[in-house]
């Protein structure tokens, strides 16, 4: 096989001798990795001006964002004057909701509050429940959206509760994300510009079917029932209400979605006047984008359709260009790459603004002309997050933070400055304030390396080749005081699937620092490789799973194998692989369907069987399980438990609503009744993820049977 071996040497650790190195324990690398993370400098725009604030010394400073010529910073809030009037607070936000050039608005317990800091009193208040949850606030309302239990309800600074939907159907939920959370959906509620109504999600869950899950936290434990949409069964019904805060009046839009179909990506008109929607057949390969009245909320038309034979997936709202009500930004990937396209509520489609064979991440805003469009995405190199400005006259192109690495923006309100923070492989972190409009920028900050007292192994990337010839993009870590002549064992983190991306070209590789203790302490070599179903590559690259979840996956984890194997300081008879959720799927079909190539497997959270997975995310990529029968068999781990060869280890939290319990009981079953041994490990009362002080444990569990068994 041919290798392209691409190493970018992460030396710092290497330079130091082991005597006069700090050691990371596990348990520090686990729970206190965020001390261990390079600094950054929370900075925040203040609106309708080029200047930013942040916190310095309990200060909160102004500073001008000018790249040339005197730099004036200027003292504008001290903790001990908010203290005068919030007695409680202990310290100055990190961030603020909104920071005007007389004003400052943060949350306090169950309060927004706005801040005057020139005249140093409290301006507004605005107080809701304690238990209030999904807390979504407005400036432009000046008022905060929320909800308790299963409806949704608004606060302003003369009414606490102001209610919005009141159900007594539990089975009816307001106000909060729907679709499990898929469709770019985070959230269920959506004001709209001026703050005049409130979009909302609501769900009914009636038809879904109830999976038991138990709290052991009672005497006895007591069922806790949850609605689980599995594959092929009945799926929620969506609806989008419209609430009016002038006339307390909801409206719903009148649509019919009986057939389970899907409401995503809502978005306002500029005016206020519609709303609109992608909705996505449950099949998922074809979406209309439809327009609404938000009066009647009668549908005025489609404006465009998108269809493809593995699926549609809209994961970004409209974005209008300023100052027109008509024209908006669309982002899609019909063409293979998520692009952008001009759109007219009038006209439709106007033009394909951009061609690139590279993904755009994410709209950000305009500059001060309404001239261009401020994008991010990978560039040319897919571990990279870069910043561009692209005509909306002609869909030119240039890239404003060239540096290659992982770039975190903000743009000011005019749109004529960029704060820009950014990591790479060998950059901890750097931040800049950029001009948009010309190459100018000066350094803000530079973040010391915080490793470099500790003795920590080498991180390189790799880019090997499948047998098309498609790059595939790893990470290798070498052990501290790494010695060429000796044979090292390896453990192999995987994902593998959709929506994830394990390398980056950020600060150690995108790598957790377990991996680098692991390295450094335990003489381990950790590897990891983005498959294809990986994103950041395009369509083509992610739909190839299509169907058959885990083949080309797996395929593609053995070329990671082979060029390891290849390795002369690699011992290839001791390797051991572990991953979580779609990694615990991957960990398992590894072990199982290609036995004898990993001596040790340790599964977390694992999907076992899709037909026990969701419908929002398992039929789009495997479709519904009585249309797929071939495919659901093949990806079916209890298919394989006679092959297991070696040390497996299942480990699942014991209320997981994401990977149900039965994926990880019913695979049990199958290996007792085919007489093969297995371990299994449960953390109580842990959902998908074990966190808080017991991830420490969880870590701890998983990477000593590594050491102990892979040998």
């Amino acid at each position: 096989m041919k290798k392209l071996v691409t190493a970018v040497l992460f030396l710092f650790a290497t330079l130091i001798t082991a005597q006069e190195s700090k050691h990371l324990t596990l348990e520090s690398a686990v729970l206190d990795g965020y001390k261990l993370l390079p600094e950054q400098k929370p900075m925040q725009w203040i609106q309708d001006s080029d200047n930013f604030a942040y916190n310095e010394n309990s200060s909160l400073f102004v500073e001008s964002a000018s790249v040339s010529g005197k730099i004036i910073k200027t003292p504008a809030l001290q903790l001990e004057d908010l203290q005068n009037v919030l007695p409680d607070l202990k310290r100055l936000p990190n961030t603020f909701s909104k920071i005007t050039k007389q004003d400052v608005t943060f949350t306090n317990g169950h309060s927004i509050i706005t801040y005057n800091y020139k005249i140093k009193t409290i301006s507004e208040t605005i107080t809701y429940p304690n238990e209030s949850e999904n807390m979504d606030y407005s400036n432009k309302a000046n008022a905060v959206a929320y909800t308790i239990e299963n409806n949704l309800f608004v606060a302003n600074s003369s009414n606490p509760k102001i209610v919005v939907t009141n159900y007594d159907n539990k089975n009816i939920v307001s106000g909060q994300a729907i679709a499990r959370s898929e469709f770019g959906i985070t959230k269920g509620t959506f004001w709209s510009p001026n703050g005049t109504s409130l979009a909302f999600y609501q769900k009914d869950e009636t038809k879904v079917t109830d999976y038991p899950l138990v709290d052991i936290n009672t005497t006895p434990a007591v069922l806790n029932n949850i609605k689980y949409p599995m594959n092929g069964m009945n799926s929620e019904i969506a609806k989008v209400g419209i609430y009016n805060l002038s006339t307390n009046y909801v409206t719903y839009l009148d649509i019919d979605t009986s057939d389970e179909h899907y409401l995503t990506n809502l978005s306002w008109s500029p005016d206020e006047a519609f709303v609109f929607l992608a909705e996505l057949n449950r099949d998922q390969n074809h979406m209309w984008f439809n327009m609404y009245d938000v009066t009647t909320g009668k549908k005025v038309k489609t404006l465009f359709e998108e269809k493809n034979d593995k699926w549609v997936e809209p994961e970004h709202d409209a974005v209008f260009i300023p100052n027109s009500i008509s024209k908006f930004l669309w982002l899609s990937e019909h063409d293979g790459f998520m692009n952008l396209y001009l759109y007219d509520i009038n006209k439709g489609l106007e033009k394909q603004l951009t061609n690139y064979k590279w993904v755009i991440k994410n709209i950000i805003g305009f500059d001060s002309a309404n001239k261009n469009v401020i994008i991010s995405g990978t560039g040319n190199d897919a571990r990279d997050n870069k910043v561009f400005k692209v005509s909306l006259k002609n869909g030119k192109t240039e890239v404003l933070t060239p540096e290659s690495g992982v770039h975190q923006v903000s743009l000011s309100s005019d749109g004529n400055y960029l704060i820009d923070s950014y990591s790479s492989l060998y950059i901890p972190r750097i931040t800049k304030i950029k001009a948009v409009n010309n190459s100018k920028e000066r350094n803000v900050h530079a973040a010391d390396n915080p490793l470099n007292d500790y003795q920590l192994g080498t991180t390189e990337f790799i880019t090997l080749k499948d047998k098309n010839g498609t790059d595939l993009y790893g990470r290798i870590i070498k052990p501290a005081n790494f010695d060429t002549s000796r044979k090292y064992p390896v453990l192999i983190y995987v994902y593998g699937g959709p929506h994830a991306q394990m390398i980056t070209n950020s600060w150690l590789g995108g790598s957790n620092l377990w991996m680098q203790w692991m390295a450094a302490e335990k003489d381990y070599i950790l590897f990891t490789l983005d498959n294809h179903g990986s994103e950041s590559r395009g369509f083509d690259f992610e739909s190839i799973i299509h169907r058959r979840l885990g083949d080309k996956e797996m395929e593609d984890q053995l070329i990671g194998v082979e060029y390891l194997k290849s390795l002369p300081f690699v011992d290839g008879n001791r390797l051991a692989i572990h991953g979580w959720s779609y990694g615990g799927f991957m960990t398992n079909s590894l072990m199982l369907r290609h036995p004898g190539v990993f001596t040790t497997a340790v599964a977390g959270g694992p999907v076992t069987d899709w037909k026990f997975y969701e419908i929002m995310y398992g039929e789009r990529y495997m479709d519904r399980w009585q249309e797929n029968e071939a495919g659901f068999k093949s990806s079916q781990l209890q298919n394989y438990v006679n092959n297991l060869d070696g040390k497996l280890l299942e480990i699942i939290g014991s209320i997981d609503p994401v990977v149900v319990p039965q994926h990880t009981m019913t695979l049990l079953d199958a290996f007792i009744k085919n007489n093969k041994q297995v371990d299994l490990f449960i953390y109580p009362m842990h959902p998908h993820n074990v966190r808080g002080l017991d991830r420490a444990h969880l870590m701890r569990k998983i990477l000593d049977y590594v050491v102990e068994n892979n040998k």
